[in-house]
């Protein structure tokens, strides 16, 4: 490993089907006011929300809700976020849902002491927050973004067709988080294979970068191989324990920061994939799949040898593809081929165009699409507007 870092994790995770049991001795570290979080209200059908609250009441908190954030959270969702947090002097902000829910809360979090606007300090300006924080802890219900182990924070603004990520320090990150598989059975096929990709993705934005031999890259693809070989199993039977539990452990691996340490990592999938989620507010993973191909085969044909290597590799390593003689440039290709066939079989959306891109707003999704220098190629304007064609 070439490079040099720190690394600190503080975000305490309890796991299992009991997980949700060690909810309130976390509660008792912290103020009365709980501001509850939460999304559409699917946790008031399946159960889990009168499970929360009545640990919260056994605790003694007085909880305000703060429900209804959408999968895509918007700054004007953050703004009455930040309102509600303000009028009820809360103590701890508890996210009790998916990524978005968890994104959502760290980012009102922030900003509740925050005199100026969020949207043009956090997500324009980037900068780190100088005021007071208010504590986050997470209770997950859906398994993907890896919001429940690290200090991200993803927010869109309908107004200006962005959806910008900005990644917190260690202070922001949530203080505990409950991971009970059993409260991830009962979401859409639809949603988790999503977030199925999205975990994969997540993995791939890390492991494409650099020539050294790095530590992390072995990481990276026994996750990668995890993640596979436990989707395969949940697509066929969506309540097998074993895969939904390997998946919840492994979305929270390929997020929390561990991964990325001494790469440069690349995210441009998800760069890309977030400027066509602002146009459509489609479903993240779904975005994230339907451009990953088509970047991925540009770089193989126009990044060099190291990039070719790399994705040489992932074949040979993550779908076992036998090299028989062939160049890096066809096993890197037969690679891809291998992940566009597993892609295909969980039934995740391979193009732009089934999320509601057109070709016209292709122009629009290049402008706000932000381009990162981390991985093997820096994207040109037009090298970003053709992936985005390919991707119709």
């Amino acid at each position: 490993m070439r490079g040099s870092f720190t690394y600190c994790n503080p975000t305490k995770l309890y796991f299992g089907k009991n997980a949700l049991q060690k909810l309130a001795g976390e509660l008792y570290k912290y103020g009365p006011n709980v501001q509850l979080i939460y999304g559409g209200g699917s946790i008031k059908k399946n159960g889990i929300y009168d499970q929360v609250m009545e640990v919260l009441t056994d605790c003694g908190k007085i909880v305000v809700e703060d429900g209804g954030v959408m999968p895509n959270p918007t700054v004007d969702k953050l703004r009455e976020g930040v309102q509600i947090a303000r009028d009820n002097d809360v103590d701890l902000l508890l996210a009790v849902g998916g990524g978005s829910c968890c994104d959502y809360a760290k980012a009102v979090s922030v900003s509740v002491n925050c005199d100026d606007d969020p949207w043009e300090k956090y997500y324009v300006r980037f900068e780190e927050p100088d005021c007071e924080i208010v504590p986050v802890g997470c209770v997950l219900t859906m398994v993907g973004t890896g919001s429940e182990m690290n200090g991200g924070s993803v927010i869109t603004n309908h107004e200006t067709k962005q959806k910008i990520g900005h990644v917190f320090g260690e202070a922001v990150m949530p203080k505990f988080t409950v991971l009970n598989p059993m409260f991830t059975l009962s979401i859409p096929h639809y949603q988790m294979v999503a977030g199925i990709y999205d975990i994969f993705n997540h993995i791939c934005e890390q492991y494409f970068s650099g020539a050294d031999d790095n530590t992390t890259d072995y990481l990276c693809e026994g996750l990668m191989r995890s993640v596979i070989h436990s989707s395969r199993i949940a697509n066929v039977d969506p309540e097998d324990y074993e895969a939904r539990s390997n998946l919840m452990w492994t979305a929270t691996w390929a997020l929390n920061t561990l991964l990325g340490k001494g790469k440069t990592t690349d995210w441009m999938v998800h760069m890309l994939g977030q400027a066509a989620g602002a146009h459509t507010d489609a479903t993240h993973g779904m975005t994230l799949a339907a451009v990953s191909l088509p970047y991925y085969r540009y770089l193989i044909r126009t990044a060099g040898a190291a990039c070719t290597a790399k994705f040489a590799r992932f074949a040979r390593e993550v779908w076992d593809i036998v090299p028989e003689g062939r160049s890096d440039e066809e096993l890197a290709a037969a690679g891809l081929d291998a992940m566009e066939a597993w892609m295909k079989e969980l039934g995740l959306v391979m193009n732009l165009t089934d999320l509601g891109a057109t070709e016209d707003m292709v122009d629009g999704i290049a402008d706000s699409t932000i381009i990162l220098k981390g991985g093997y190629k820096v994207l040109t304007r037009e090298e970003v507007v053709g992936i985005l064609k390919q991707s119709l």
